[in-house]
C-alpha cells in the first residue's frame, strides 16, 4: 500500500499538513512527538531500571512483631455486598 507512495505525494501529505495545523504550530507538534518517543525509548530500554532506589532495594522489609489485632473504629469495615433485584418474572402467554 505505501509502496505506490512517490516524493510528490509525501509532499502533498506535507502539504495538507501544513494548511491543518497551521506554521506556528509545527514546532510544537514535533517537539511533542520527540519528547513522546523519548519517554518510550527509555522506557522499553531493559536493563535500567531506576524505579527502585539502589538504598530501598537493601533495606529488609519490617517483620511484624505482634499478633493482628481486630480493626478498630477508625478503621472502615469491608462494605457490604450491593444486593441485586432478581429478574420480573416472564409474562404469561395470552390463551
Amino acid at each position: 500500500m505505501l509502496s505506490n507512495l512517490t516524493g510528490w505525494h509525501f509532499v502533498i501529505i506535507l502539504f495538507v499538513v501544513l494548511l491543518l495545523f497551521g506554521a506556528p504550530k509545527l514546532p510544537a507538534l514535533a517537539r511533542s512527538l520527540g519528547q513522546s518517543a523519548k519517554i518510550l525509548k527509555t522506557e522499553l530500554r531493559p536493563g535500567d531500571d531506576d524505579t527502585v532506589p539502589p538504598a530501598a532495594a537493601t533495606v529488609p522489609a519490617a517483620v511484624p512483631t505482634s499478633a493482628p489485632t481486630a480493626p478498630s473504629a477508625a478503621t472502615p469495615a469491608a462494605t457490604p455486598p450491593i444486593p441485586v433485584p432478581a429478574p420480573a418474572p416472564a409474562p404469561a402467554p395470552p390463551a
